[in-house]
């Protein structure tokens, strides 16, 4: 398998100066277009922290509605 150097140096990919992605797209204009930003990853991580914090927040509902009584058989 060829490996690719690559020239970014903040791409999530980036391992050892060369590129990691199973695949890779590159426009002539644009460049790589699998390039992801590492700042961009802990942005992303910071909104699923602040996901899971509303979650905590929430009341829990008793759970012994769901189950089922041995005398409901």
């Amino acid at each position: 398998m060829p490996r690719i150097r690559c020239r970014y140096v903040d791409c999530i990919f980036l391992d050892d100066g060369y590129c990691s992605a199973v695949a890779i797209e590159i426009d002539p204009d644009l460049g790589c277009l699998t390039f992801k930003r590492a700042s961009d990853l802990v942005e992303d991580w910071d909104s699923e922290e602040d996901e899971i914090e509303e979650w905590d927040g929430m009341e829990i509902e008793d759970d012994d509605d769901l189950w089922l009584d041995e005398d409901d058989f």
